[in-house]
C-alpha cells in the first residue's frame, strides 16, 4: 500500500535518530523525575503483544507506568491524533484519510488467520476465490466445500468496521469483493474466537494470536504460522504498528524505540507469535 506523505518512514539510520533521539532505557538517571504515565488505544489484534510489552518495559524502567485500552485500529489512530491518548495502536497499514501528523512506527508483523470450529476442519484448506464466494456470499453451505466436516449453512463472523484486522482481511483476501451483509459484526478477535468455538457452522478471520481452540485452515496451500508468516509463504500478513501525534518525544520516544530495537521486546514478539522486524 502507498504510504501516505505524513507518515513517518524509519527506513535509515538518520531518520531513526531524528524521530528518537533520546537515551536509552538504561541511560536514564536515577533522580529521573516523576513517573510518566503512557496511554494507550486501539488494535484488539496487538493487545496481547502490548500488555507483555508494557509490563516488561515496566519491569526495566520505573519512572514510566501504563493503562493500555482497546477498541479496534481506527479508534487507536483518532484518540492518539487528538491526544486522548499518547500512542494508538493500529493493526492496519497507513492510509491517506488518516489525521494529519499521525506518525507510524511499525512493531511487528502479523498473521491472519481463517478459523473454523474443530468439528469443521477443512482438510483442504482454502483457495483466495473460495474465501471471497464464501464471505462475499456467493457460497452459502459447507457442503460446497471440499474437505468441509459440515454441510449446513455456512455461519459468517467478521469484524466491525473501526477494525483493522477487517481492513487487513479486505486488502488480503477478498480481491475487491464485497464482505456479506449476513456476516456478523463483531467488535474483537476474542469475539470472533468465541463464536468459532461455539459454533460449528461458523468461520472467521482472527490474528493469530486468537487460534487458541478452534482450528486454523490453511490458505493457498500454506498453514497460518508464525514461521511460515516469517518466510513469506503464507500471503495473509499484515503489519502492527505503533501511532503517535507528532513526533514522539521523552519516555514516549524511548519506548518505542525499545520496542522496534531492543533484544528483549523481540523475544516477547515471538513469544506473542508475531514476526519481529529482524
Amino acid at each position: 500500500m502507498r504510504m501516505p506523505v505524513h507518515v513517518t518512514r524509519l527506513t535509515t539510520a538518520t531518520a531513526l535518530a531524528a524521530a528518537f533521539a533520546v537515551p536509552a532505557v538504561a541511560a536514564a538517571p536515577a533522580s529521573a523525575a516523576k513517573k510518566t504515565t503512557i496511554t494507550m488505544s486501539g488494535s484488539t489484534s496487538m493487545y496481547p503483544l502490548v500488555t507483555a510489552l508494557t509490563k516488561k518495559y515496566s519491569s526495566l524502567n520505573s519512572k514510566v507506568s501504563f493503562r493500555v485500552a482497546q477498541g479496534g485500529s481506527d479508534k487507536g489512530i483518532t484518540d492518539a491524533s487528538k491526544g486522548r491518548v499518547t500512542i494508538g495502536n493500529s493493526s492496519r497499514d497507513p492510509r491517506s484519510d488518516d489525521p494529519k501528523g499521525s506518525n507510524f512506527y511499525r512493531v511487528a508483523k502479523d498473521a491472519v488467520c481463517l478459523i473454523t470450529n474443530p468439528a469443521n476442519k477443512l482438510a483442504n484448506g482454502l483457495t483466495q476465490k473460495q474465501v471471497q464466494d464464501i464471505f462475499s456470499g456467493k457460497i452459502r453451505s459447507w457442503s460446497d466445500i471440499p474437505g468441509a466436516q459440515q454441510t449446513g449453512t455456512i455461519s459468517l463472523q467478521a469484524r466491525n468496521e473501526a477494525s483493522g484486522t477487517l481492513d487487513a482481511f479486505e486488502n488480503l483476501f477478498m480481491g475487491g469483493a464485497s464482505l456479506s451483509s449476513t456476516a456478523a459484526r463483531l467488535g474483537s478477535n476474542g469475539l470472533i474466537q468465541a463464536a468459532v468455538k461455539r459454533d460449528p457452522a461458523a468461520i472467521g478471520f482472527v490474528s493469530i494470536e486468537f487460534t487458541e481452540g478452534v482450528s486454523a485452515a490453511s490458505y493457498q496451500g500454506v498453514t497460518c504460522t508464525t514461521a511460515n508468516a516469517k518466510s513469506g509463504a503464507y500471503k495473509g500478513t499484515r503489519s502492527f504498528w505503533m501511532v503517535t501525534k507528532g513526533a514522539p518525544k521523552g519516555e514516549t520516544a524511548r519506548f518505542v524505540n525499545w520496542v522496534r530495537t531492543s533484544s528483549a521486546a523481540r523475544k516477547i514478539v515471538v513469544a506473542q507469535k508475531a514476526v519481529p522486524l529482524k
